[in-house]
C-alpha cells in the first residue's frame, strides 16, 4: 500500500502540474521503477541544495524532520508520500524520545527507512541487526523497542522474547508492516508445497531479500530476479509447479509479465492445456472473442425488444466493436507496456495487420448498416468517426490550460463513451430499423449499457498503474479503486432492476429472468476478484468478456 501510494503520488503530481518534480533520494528500491520515472521527468534529487523551485516527493521510507525542513527553506513545495506504516512507527519513537526514552531499532543501519526513524530519536537511537548487538547495549533505564517496517518477522520474534525475559521493562511495539508479514507466511507456505519459488523485486529492496531468505530457509529452490529475463527456464525444466511472490516495491506490470511468461513455460508441459491457453491468448489480444460477444448482446438486445433475430445488427456491433477496439489496443500501446506487455508486445509486432483488420472490419460494419437503412448508417458513420477521432489531437496545444487536447484527454471519458457507444450499437441501430416501442428500447439500452459500463471500469481498475504512467485519467483514478468497485456494483444491480422494470412493460418474464443470470454472475466474478481470490488477470478477464457470449446463449433458451 505504501508504495503504491507513493508512485501514484507522484505520477499525480506529474500529470496536473507543470512545474519541475523530484523524488528525495530514490523513491522506492525498484530500477524498473526509477527508470519510468526518469522517463516522465521525475528525476532523483541526493543533496538538498540552498535553493529551489518545483516539487520534491518524500519517499515512501520517510526522511529524518530535518531534511523535510531543510527542502521547504530551500523554497520546494514537499509533498510528503511516506508509508502511513511508517509514519505510525516515527510517532512513537517522538512520542517516547521526548519523554527521555532510548529508541532501539531492529532493522538495516543504512537503510533510508532506518535513518529516517532515526532522526525522531532526539540522538539516543540504536539500530540492531542481530541478537548479538541487542545484548551488547548497555540496558537503558527506559528503551523503546521498534522494527523496521520490513523487518523479518521471525527474527523479531525472538528480539521480543529476548527482551521480555531480560528487559521486561522496555517497551515493545509491532510495527512490522501487516503485509510483509503475511506476505512471509505465505511464501513459507508457497515454498513447502511448490517445486521452485521465484521471487521478483529489487536487489537493494530489504523486504525482497527477506522473501527470498525466507524461502530459502524452507530449502525450496529460489530464485530471486529484478525482470523476467534472468529466469533460468532450463534449470526450471523439471519443475510442475513454481510459486511466484514479489517485493513490496515490484510493479504490476513486472509481476504481470513473469507470471505470464512462467505459465507459458509451465503449459510446454502440458500440450493440451498448452493448446487451450494459447486459443484463450489469441482471442482475447485480438479481440475476437469480445467482438463475439458484441454480437451476442445485440441478439439480446433484439429478444427483449421482441424484435426478428436477423444476424445482420449482430454483425454490424461485432465489427464496429471489433474495429474500435483494436484501433484503442494499437493507440494503449504505452499504457498496457506498463498493465498488459505481453498484449502491447503483440501490437508491437502487428501494428499493421491488426490497424488493416480494424480499418476492413469498420468499413465492413458501415456498408451493413447502410444495407438496413440511412439512419442506421449516419448514426453509425458518426460514432465511427468519434471513434477515430478519440486519440487525434484536434485542439492546438496553448488553447486549453487543462492541456486536454483529445477527447480522450476528458478525464473518466474512455469509460463513459465506449458505454455510450455500446449501447447504441447493441441496442438503439436495431431497435431505429424496427420501430421497437420506447420502453423496450430504454431496457435494453440500458441493461447492455450496464454490463458494459461495469466490465470497462473493472478493466480500468485493473490497468489503473499503466494509466497513471500514461497520464490517462480514467474513472477509477478520478474515483480511487474502492469507489469503482461499490459503482460497479450499484451499475449490475440497476440492470437486473431495471429487467424487472421491463417485464412489467411487456418484455417476456422468462427473458427477463434469464438474462438477469448474466449481472448476477458478473457481480460474483467481480467480487471474488476484489476479495483477492486465486483468480489470474487473464482468467477474468476471459471470463468477463465470455459474460457477453452468455447474454446470447441465454437468449437463444428463451
Amino acid at each position: 500500500m505504501g508504495v503504491r501510494r507513493a508512485v501514484d503520488m507522484v505520477l499525480d503530481a506529474a500529470n496536473r502540474s507543470g512545474a519541475p518534480i523530484f523524488t528525495y533520494g530514490p523513491l522506492i528500491h525498484n530500477p524498473q521503477v526509477l527508470e519510468m520515472l526518469e522517463t516522465r521527468g521525475i528525476f532523483r534529487m541526493d543533496a538538498i541544495p540552498e535553493k529551489g523551485e518545483g516539487i520534491v516527493l518524500i519517499r515512501a521510507h520517510g526522511v529524518p524532520p530535518e531534511d523535510e525542513n531543510a527542502l521547504k527553506q530551500a523554497g520546494f513545495t514537499v509533498i510528503n508520500a511516506t508509508c502511513p506504516r511508517v509514519v505510525r512507527v516515527q510517532v512513537i519513537i517522538n512520542r517516547y524520545a521526548k519523554n527521555g526514552y532510548a529508541t532501539i531499532i531492529i532493522g538495516d543501519k543504512n537503510h533510508p527507512e532506518v535513518v529516517g526513524l532515526l532522526g525522531y530519536a532526539g540522538g539516543n537511537g540504536h539500530t540492531v541487526t542481530t541478537m548479538a548487538q541487542l545484548q551488547s547495549l548497555p540496558e537503558f533505564e527506559s528503551a523503546v523497542v521498534v522494527a523496521q517496517t520490513t523487518q523479518n518477522t521471525a527474527f523479531y520474534d525472538e528480539i521480543k522474547a529476548w527482551c521480555k525475559e531480560y528487559r521486561p521493562h522496555y517497551k515493545l511495539f509491532d510495527t512490522i508492516c501487516g503485509s510483509t508479514e503475511r506476505r512471509q507466511h505465505e511464501v513459507r507456505q508457497l515454498a513447502a508445497t511448490h517445486d521452485a519459488v521465484i521471487v521478483v523485486g529489487g536487489r537493494q529492496s530489504g523486504n525482497t531479500k527477506r522473501l527470498a531468505q525466507v524461502a530459502a530457509q524452507t530449502h525450496a529452490r529460489t530464485t530471486h530476479i529484478e525482470d523476467v529475463s534472468e529466469i533460468d527456464f532450463h534449470a526450471l525444466a523439471d519443475t510442475r509447479s513454481i510459486a511466484i511472490t514479489a517485493g513490496a516495491s515490484t510493479p504490476n506490470w513486472i509481476i504481470t509479465d513473469t507470471c505470464a511468461r512462467v505459465a507459458r513455460h509451465l503449459q510446454h508441459q502440458r500440450p493440451l492445456a498448452g493448446g487451450l491457453a494459447r486459443v484463450q491468448d489469441f482471442l482475447l489480444k485480438t479481440n475476437l472473442l469480445l467482438a463475439l460477444g458484441a454480437g451476442s448482446l445485440t441478439y439480446a438486445c433484439s429478444v427483449l425488444q421482441k424484435m426478428p433475430h436477423t444476424l445482420v445488427h449482430a454483425a454490424i456491433a461485432m465489427l464496429y466493436v471489433l474495429s474500435m477496439q483494436i484501433l484503442n489496443n494499437i493507440f494503449a500501446i504505452k499504457s498496457d507496456t506498463y498493465n498488459r506487455p505481453d498484449r502491447a508486445a503483440f501490437y508491437k509486432k502487428h501494428r499493421i495487420s491488426m490497424a488493416a483488420l480494424a480499418l476492413g472490419s469498420g468499413t465492413g460494419g458501415l456498408f451493413l448498416s447502410f444495407t438496413t437503412g440511412v439512419t442506421s448508417f449516419f448514426i453509425l458513420l458518426v460514432m465511427s468517426l468519434l471513434g477515430l477521432a478519440y486519440n487525434l489531437k484536434i485542439i492546438p496545444a496553448g488553447i486549453c490550460k487543462k492541456r486536454i487536447r483529445r477527447i480522450k484527454d476528458i478525464p473518466g471519458s474512455k469509460t463513459i463513451l465506449i458505454t455510450m457507444a455500446w449501447g447504441i450499437v447493441t441496442s438503439i441501430l436495431p431497435s431505429v430499423d424496427n420501430n421497437s416501442p420506447m420502453a423496450w428500447m430504454a431496457a435494453a439500452f440500458f441493461f447492455a449499457a450496464g454490463l458494459v459500463f461495469a466490465r470497462t471500469a473493472f478493466f480500468d481498475i485493473l490497468a489503473i498503474q499503466g494509466d497513471r504512467i500514461a497520464g490517462r485519467e480514467t474513472l477509477p483514478i478520478l474515483l480511487g479503486e474502492k469507489k469503482s468497485f461499490v459503482l460497479i456494483r450499484y451499475i449490475l444491480i440497476a440492470a437486473i432492476v431495471l429487467l424487472g422494470a421491463g417485464w412489467l412493460t411487456g418484455i417476456p418474464f422468462s427473458s427477463a429472468a434469464l438474462l438477469a443470470l448474466v449481472p448476477v454472475f458478473m457481480l460474483l466474478l467481480i467480487y471474488s476478484f476484489e476479495k483477492k481470490k486465486q483468480m489470474s488477470g487473464n482468467q477474468v478477464e476471459f471470463l468477463i468478456e465470455s459474460s457477453f457470449l452468455l447474454t446470447g446463449v441465454l437468449a437463444a433458451m428463451t
